[in-house]
């Protein structure tokens, strides 16, 4: 099969096609052929070195991917030879034919494409596991999320608003935040030109988000607790302005607030498919009746995925970018 390899750590241009063996499954795992696989920040951060896959996994990158099932092991049941599905994987994405393992395959909505199922599983895997069932957004609370237009907060506007919470997002532009609103967000934040702290605190009418997601970390902690609610949850799930943070504990503790933290890509694939499995539940069906469109700002071809990572590094896309197998 061609798949993408990472020649050594570096630029873009370090992503090479290259020939590698058709993956072999084991009893629990399915093959997929793959049609379409989204590009993620961690893919990034692999490139550069800085996030090594987990032992025993392929140095492919790739989180996520959307195709078809042309081989099951043994004890497999479901997903079966020749389902179309969307699934999580710890790597491998960036080749024609991925390993997966069968709890962590999700079947193709019927409202959209294999492209766009390729852009859910990263992401609405992380949102829906740190904002509602750590975090435990309710309906009627709002929900801060800094990044908006990244894969990460498009995902979280649209479960936000599908579970009938507020949402607020920070952008870094106009375009983004226009692009925000119409995905649903009732408020978009300019950092650039307005503090997001009052800015939240104005929209809230005082009283600060209930839950907020940020993927910066650095001194956007401390500004968390400031934007937070009484009995606040603050999310942690990035840190692509720093992994320090210094706090006032008093002010944390003055108002009951949690901070709770994740990586997904680590965790065993029991808590994976119990997170596929809440969300075949409470959130497959809504891509129906809630008509969610995950937004797509880019297409490359699989042989172009260094063009990908670039747009990625830019920082000016909307939504996610897909390569096309």
């Amino acid at each position: 099969m061609i798949a993408i390899e990472i020649r050594e750590p570096g630029p873009p241009q370090v992503l090479q096609p290259t020939r590698r063996p058709v993956p072999e499954i084991g009893a629990h795992e399915v093959l997929i052929r793959v049609a379409a696989a989204g590009i993620n920040r961690p893919d990034v951060l692999q490139r550069k070195g800085l996030y090594p896959p987990p032992a025993g996994t392929t140095e492919i990158p790739g989180l996520e991917v959307a195709g078809e099932v042309v081989r099951a092991g043994p004890q497999v049941t479901d997903p079966a030879v020749g389902t179309q599905v969307c699934a999580l994987v710890a790597g491998g994405g960036y080749a024609q034919y991925v390993a997966a393992p069968a709890v962590q395959c999700l079947p193709l909505p019927a409202t959209l494409s294999v492209e766009e199922a390729a852009a859910l599983p990263e992401t609405f895997f992380t949102v829906y596991l740190n904002v509602f069932q750590r975090a435990g957004l309710r309906p009627g609370e709002t929900l801060l999320v800094h990044g908006g237009s990244s894969g990460i907060g498009t995902t979280a506007i649209l479960l936000g608003k599908a579970f009938d919470a507020r949402v607020i997002v920070t952008v870094g532009t106009a375009e983004k935040g226009a692009a925000c609103r119409a995905l649903g967000a009732d408020h978009a934040i300019n950092y650039k030109e307005e503090d997001f702290v009052a800015a939240t605190l104005r929209a809230t009418e005082g009283k600060g988000a209930n839950v907020i997601v940020d993927i910066v970390g650095g001194d956007y902690v401390a500004r968390d607790v400031v934007a937070a609610a009484l009995e606040g949850r603050l999310v942690q799930i990035g840190t692509q302005g720093g992994a320090r943070a210094e706090l006032d504990l008093r002010a944390f503790m003055s108002k009951r607030l949690t901070l709770t933290a994740s990586t997904l890509r680590v965790q065993p694939v029991e808590n994976k498919g119990r997170i596929a499995a809440a969300l075949r539940q409470n959130v497959w069906p809504l891509f129906a009746s809630k008509r969610l469109m995950p937004p797509i700002h880019a297409r490359f071809p699989l042989a172009e995925a260094a063009r990908g990572h670039e747009l990625m590094e830019a920082g000016t896309h909307i939504g996610k970018i897909i390569l096309v197998v």
